[in-house]
């Protein structure tokens, strides 16, 4: 897989070429994966750090490593196993990404969204990503699971510079990243299950350091909770105009703001922790699309 630098022209645009080249990389990963399915996808999902078991309960399951995948790269990360596993969950039809790679692993943003973009040409018209994140609100305490609201890229890249593939808008309206319907159908299912659920802003650095306590206070203006990740698969799933609903798992506060040193192993090890509760308001969304309970876009 290139890196992050690979093809860019200047100013960190991607060249023509390049872009071409990510255009027939979905093509070629879309025919591929298309092959061994036995239906289209209904719903992508995308889970991330120690988040992934879910993936395990698909029934009538076809799972492809991702380095199977033409244009796809292998996770390098703790937490990712690096699998797409399409099939069934709670009677819909589902590919779920069991794990992600990132941008700070070297790769460029059209990589990074790529399997979103291979998902919706296979069919998928709604996107449920998930990922970890450490809380900058106080109310926010390691274990909660929060709606996203809204996000603040601070990563400093976007996917959809250079040229598009075909079908997707130059400006897409980004006013509102998360639809409304989805949230309240994962607002309904925490009612329902008992599952404590925040809602917030989520700002997105890319990371693979931690923030420093005085980025952690300026980053308190803007949001809630702060992560290395999902917003480039919001932002290309948006101008696809797929219908997203977006989860964060707090599974610690965020750098400098509690006592000891943030671990990677700590983030893993409290989406294992809240694996029952995540499954379970997951699945719940899931029932209620497979039975038609979504309002309207």
């Amino acid at each position: 897989m290139a890196d992050a630098g690979a093809g860019r022209s200047g100013g960190g645009a991607p060249s023509p070429d390049r872009a071409r080249q990510g255009a027939d990389d979905v093509a070629r990963a879309a025919d591929y994966v298309a092959s061994r399915l036995r239906e289209p996808p209904q719903a992508v999902l995308v889970l991330g750090s120690g988040l992934g078991a879910l993936a395990d309960d698909v029934t009538d399951a076809v799972r492809i490593p991702f380095g199977e995948i033409p244009g796809f790269a292998r996770p390098t990360v703790a937490g990712h196993r690096g699998m797409l596993v399409a099939g069934r969950l709670e009677g819909l039809s589902c590919l779920v990404l069991q794990g992600r790679y990132h941008l700070y692993e070297g790769h460029a943003p059209a990589d990074v969204v790529r399997p979103v973009r291979t998902a919706a040409v296979l069919g998928a018209r709604t996107l449920m990503v998930t990922c970890a994140a450490g809380g900058l609100d106080p109310r926010l305490r390691a274990g909660d699971l929060m709606l996203l609201d809204d996000h603040v890229n601070v990563m400093g890249r976007n996917p959809l510079i250079g040229p598009l593939p075909d079908g997707e808008p130059r400006f897409p309206d980004m006013a509102a990243p998360y639809d409304a319907g989805l949230q309240s159908l994962a607002q309904a299912v925490a009612r329902a299950e008992g599952i404590r659920l925040q809602r917030g802003t989520y700002c997105a650095l890319t990371g693979p350091s931690y923030e420093t306590r005085a980025e952690v206070r300026m980053l308190a203006r803007f949001g809630d909770a702060v992560g290395m990740s999902t917003v480039p698969e919001v932002l290309a799933a948006r101008s696809l105009g797929m219908r997203v609903l977006g989860l964060a798992l707090i599974t610690n506060p965020a750098a400098g703001l509690a006592p000891g040193t943030l671990d990677h192993d700590d983030v893993v090890a409290a989406g294992t922790r809240a694996a029952d509760r995540f499954g379970r308001l997951v699945r719940g969304v899931l029932r209620r699309l497979a039975g038609g309970m979504a309002p309207p876009a």
